[in-house]
């Protein structure tokens, strides 16, 4: 199949993906929801199309297998997540699962079944919006999940093991959803890039090199409410003032260290009456950076500063670590494949890193793995306006399709 023609299905198939939806006129789809069981649905029947047999894990990840010529060899795996933030674009995590499935849907157009078998995983929850905690699906492939996160809320107070046990799944069950070490021969991801480098060099794909490590913190700042016309200034205990302190405290750290980037993605003031003095403030932090010593380090002063602005202004305190992962490199001979397949189709070989947090993540620390970064426009992403081209994506499948032949030819592979 021609790169416009694997471009024109996939093009088509992330349109028809993208308008499941919990909300109507934008794409919100959470894990665990009914959004997230109709686009496993849609996703399942492609599956099934292109030769694979589908299966759903006890922790709501979509796997299908293409099988090999040895059923018992480590298996290839590709794919994303099928989850989104609010208001998201249509590209972030499906893209990576529908480039895998159109590359195993080629496999079987051409009748070719590989020494190994191809397993393409539509992870259940990567973005961590619902529950403000991230990797779920792949954690859990990995057998490094820690039972204790099933027990983290929503903003209803649905914990992730209700939510599970309501969308069919079974948290007593989540060891079975782990792999076996070294039953996964190597995992590899497509994703848009999030960033403008490939667009600004004009290059359509990219191999990535490392993720950046990240940290979330959940943090609650618990004053007093009062009435809006009659508490005087000084006798005040504002949750949100001192919540406004810290995220002013966040952006200055930051800002002053090169790489390091910290963000406050949500806040909540109580009781959120127009004249009530706000009683309680709860907000998310999220801080990245590519070196671990650096992260930790900005994390453990930010927490001190939180600390500190609380006890001056006469707030209760609750920080929790919601939320740590390492830096992580991609495989050096997974980028040795990427790089080969990316020569034979044609294409410039550029490397770059990820300043987004990914499932390879979760992976790297369990088998080789790896990213291939697609063009996307004005480098844009969580957002409706997302954009890639036919031609791109239709590069990056067949880039994938190349790298699994590759794989089965062990001549073939430098």
């Amino acid at each position: 199949m021609s790169t416009a023609a694997l471009g024109q299905v996939l093009m088509a198939r992330l349109d028809q993906l993208g308008r499941i939806s919990a909300d109507d006129g934008r794409l919100n789809r959470q894990p665990f929801t009914p959004a997230h069981r109709a686009a496993i649905d849609l996703v399942r029947t492609w599956m099934h199309e292109a030769g694979m047999t589908t299966r759903v894990d006890p922790i709501g990840n979509l796997i299908g297998r293409y099988e090999g010529a040895d059923p018992s060899a480590p298996v290839m795996m590709l794919g994303s997540h099928i989850d989104t933030v609010v208001d998201a674009g249509r590209y972030d995590g499906p893209l990576g699962i529908l480039v895998g499935v159109a590359a195993v849907g080629a496999l079987n157009e051409a009748g070719e079944r590989l020494p190994f078998p191809v397993e393409v995983a539509a992870f259940c929850d990567e973005e961590g919006v619902r529950f403000s905690t991230t990797f779920l699906g792949s954690k859990a492939i990995c057998g490094t999940l820690d039972p204790a996160v099933l027990e983290i809320r929503d903003r209803d107070g649905i914990s992730i093991a209700q939510a599970l046990v309501a969308f069919g799944g079974d948290p007593t069950r989540l060891a079975e959803a782990a792999y076996a070490p070294g039953s996964i021969r190597a995992f590899l991801e497509v994703h848009i890039e999030q960033g403008p480098v490939l667009e600004a060099e004009d290059r359509a794909v990219g191999i990535v090199t490392a993720i950046q490590g990240q940290s979330r913190l959940a943090v609650v700042l618990d004053g007093m409410a009062g009435h809006a016309g009659t508490v005087p200034m000084a006798h005040r205990r504002d949750a949100l003032a001192g919540a406004a302190e810290v995220i002013l405290f966040v952006e200055r750290r930051c800002a002053a260290t090169p790489d390091l980037v910290g963000t406050v993605g949500r806040i909540d003031a109580q009781p959120g009456a127009v004249n009530v003095i706000p009683g309680r403030a709860l907000l998310t932090l999220d801080i990245r950076a590519p070196n671990d010593g650096l992260r930790s380090s900005a994390v453990e002063e930010i927490v001190q500063a939180i600390r500190r602005i609380a006890a001056a202004r006469g707030l209760g305190c609750t920080i929790g670590r919601e939320h740590d992962q390492p830096a992580a490199t991609c495989a050096p001979r997974l980028q040795r494949w990427l790089a080969q397949a990316l020569r034979a189709e044609g294409l410039p070989v550029k490397y770059l890193s990820s300043g987004a947090g990914h499932d390879t993540m979760a992976m790297a620390g369990f088998c080789p793995a790896g990213m291939l970064f697609v063009r996307c426009k004005g480098g844009i992403s969580h957002n409706p306006l997302e954009s890639i081209t036919i031609d791109d994506a239709g590069t990056a499948a067949r880039v994938v399709l190349r790298v699994l032949r590759d794989l089965a030819d062990p001549k073939a592979r430098t």
